[in-house]
């Protein structure tokens, strides 16, 4: 697109620090631990063996241990499922502690990254040896966010819901796609004691969002995404280009003027902001498969979004922009050179990240799911987030710490 400059994409936010990408060799795992031990055993495990099977079996960039860097107030963990002598699973957990104790609440964002039509055959088998090592970690409870797929609803399908008087929740949509394991992962936790943490209202919770919108890039080219997209996401890629709005790859300089417009936009759509520390922590951790964009006219930044790529899916993680000149759609300018670089870099998909579940048209956040979906990609449904508690009172003591901290904040 004319005014859009996408050289250098490669080097990532960070100047200076080489991309590097590590392999699974088919015998790294098995040459790390004993084949004596029998069945299934979790345990502490190298963080560059982590990597290596993060990346091998397309685990979410929560589940890498990199990300353990952006959350430096909790103290993480890289674990693995071994079982004669192989690494057949992994999780990057995240340690919350409570002050003062020994105690913390294990998280694992979007993960484990684990075979999961295994899991639903034994779930005892995969999930015991997990909670009891998480036990022995004087963890209090223990929440999960499987990256497993339950339903999708292609983009036809997702419109038509929003036009559909009776459709509130995509629960009253029928899907085009059920996935049997994902139904399957569902019942097992259910029956295994696990509680599902999903806001019943259907809007964004404290955890990673269980419905997402995906835009698959294989076997695509520019031309052929334009035409995925809606009439109105093409007119504002041709009014962008027209006012003379132009993208760039952003520096590490560049994070306050993101930060800038991403404190704008939380003011005007109502959500409390992260502290620009929070960006220079992640871009420190992250480094090259971090990267910024800027959409600029005339040399005023209006739109910033920040990407991340794990194996072949670039994740749309964090923007914002102003209100100031919106008739150049810098957003949409942002996103479609984010779009075409990481289809330049052979990305398999564009991840859109969270929405909420409604359908609703009256409510506001119905405009985010349009916007998305204007892309040409697809709702998909995960299994979202479980909690299975160890310890009552102390689940129920952080609980009430939560509640105190809420109040006084």
């Amino acid at each position: 697109m004319p005014g859009t400059d996408l050289r250098g994409t490669p080097t990532g936010l960070l100047r200076g620090r080489p991309a590097h990408t590590l392999r699974l060799r088919p015998e790294a795992a098995s040459a790390l631990w004993p084949k004596s031990r029998t069945g299934l055993v979790v345990q502490a495990i190298d963080a560059r063996q982590h990597a290596r099977y993060a990346e091998s079996h397309s685990a979410s960039i929560l589940q890498t241990p990199a990300w353990a860097g952006a959350k430096p107030s909790w103290r993480s963990e890289s674990i693995g499922w071994i079982e004669q002598g192989e690494l057949v699973g992994a999780a990057l957990v995240l340690h919350r502690p409570v002050p003062g104790t020994n105690r913390s609440l294990a998280y694992v964002p979007e993960g484990p990254a684990l075979p999961w039509h295994q899991v639903v055959r034994e779930p005892a088998r995969w999930l015991d040896p997990f909670l009891a090592h998480l036990r022995s970690q004087h963890a209090f409870a223990v929440r999960i966010g499987p990256a497993q797929a339950v339903r999708t609803w292609s983009t036809a399908t997702a419109k038509r819901g929003l036009a559909a008087p009776g459709a509130r929740r995509f629960s009253d949509l029928e899907p085009d796609q059920v996935h049997p394991e994902g139904t399957a992962l569902l019942e097992v936790l259910r029956e295994k004691g696990w509680t599902s943490l999903e806001d019943e209202s259907g809007h964004f919770s404290a955890g990673q969002p269980r419905l997402g919108v995906r835009l698959d890039l294989r076997g695509q080219t520019p031309q052929d995404l334009l035409k995925g997209m809606n009439q109105q996401w093409r007119r504002n890629v041709k009014r962008s280009a027209a006012a003379g709005v132009r993208v760039r790859p952003g520096s590490e300089a560049d994070l306050a003027v993101f930060h800038r417009l991403y404190v704008e936009t939380a003011e005007r759509d109502g959500f409390t902001p992260r502290p620009l520390s929070y960006f220079r922590t992640m871009g420190d951790a992250l480094g090259p498969v971090l990267r910024l964009w800027v959409g600029e006219l005339e040399g005023e930044a209006l739109a910033a979004a920040i990407t991340v790529d794990a194996d072949r899916t670039c994740w749309y993680t964090y923007g914002g922009s102003t209100s100031l000149n919106r008739d150049a759609q810098a957003s949409t300018a942002v996103q479609w050179a984010a779009m075409r670089a990481a289809l330049a870099r052979d990305c398999w998909v564009y991840d859109l990240r969270g929405i909420a579940d409604t359908l609703d048209e009256a409510e506001k956040l119905s405009g985010l799911l349009r916007f998305k979906l204007g892309t040409g990609g697809s709702v998909v449904e995960t299994a979202g987030e479980w909690e299975f508690v160890l310890s009552p009172l102390w689940h129920k003591a952080f609980q009430a710490h939560q509640r105190i901290q809420k109040a006084r904040s």
